[in-house]
């Protein structure tokens, strides 16, 4: 079991793991051992993640997530398997972690009277150096 947080935690139950070669450096021993592991989590199941928790994790884990709900992390960064399923287990944890945040409400706001008067300004200003561009007098 690893814990997310005082009120997460998620029993080794839930997580599957399953290994393949992986690429990259590492001579003979990459055709031989299969070092990269593919983490599988089904959060809509799991008795941990409740409802608005689960909407922003959808959100936030994007391709990563099927649309059954499972999570599939795949870790190969590291050239032992030990090494990649730790990893794959800390990316978890973020990415659960960071659905445990709840985004602030944005506050809807006016425009001060002085920034509507300088963005005014602004478009005067160039409206005024395009009309100088024209032709002069002498040319039509």
């Amino acid at each position: 079991m690893f814990v997310v947080n005082d009120r997460i935690q998620i029993p080794d139950e839930e997580l599957q793991f399953s290994f393949a070669r992986s690429g990259g450096p590492g001579g003979q021993n990459v055709n031989k051992v299969a070092t990269a592991v593919e983490l599988r989590f089904d959060a809509a199941q799991s008795p941990s993640i409740v409802g608005p928790v689960l909407a922003r994790l959808r959100t936030l884990a994007g391709s990563r997530m099927t649309d059954e709900g499972v999570i599939v992390i795949d870790a190969r960064s590291f050239r032992t398997q030990a090494q990649n399923r730790e990893d794959a287990r800390l990316r978890l944890v973020d990415l659960i972690r960071r659905a445990l945040v709840v985004p602030k409400r944005r506050r809807r706001t006016k425009p001060t009277t002085a920034s509507r008067q300088r963005r005014l300004d602004a478009k005067r200003r160039r409206s005024d150096t395009k009309q100088s561009r024209g032709r002069s007098r002498g040319e039509e």
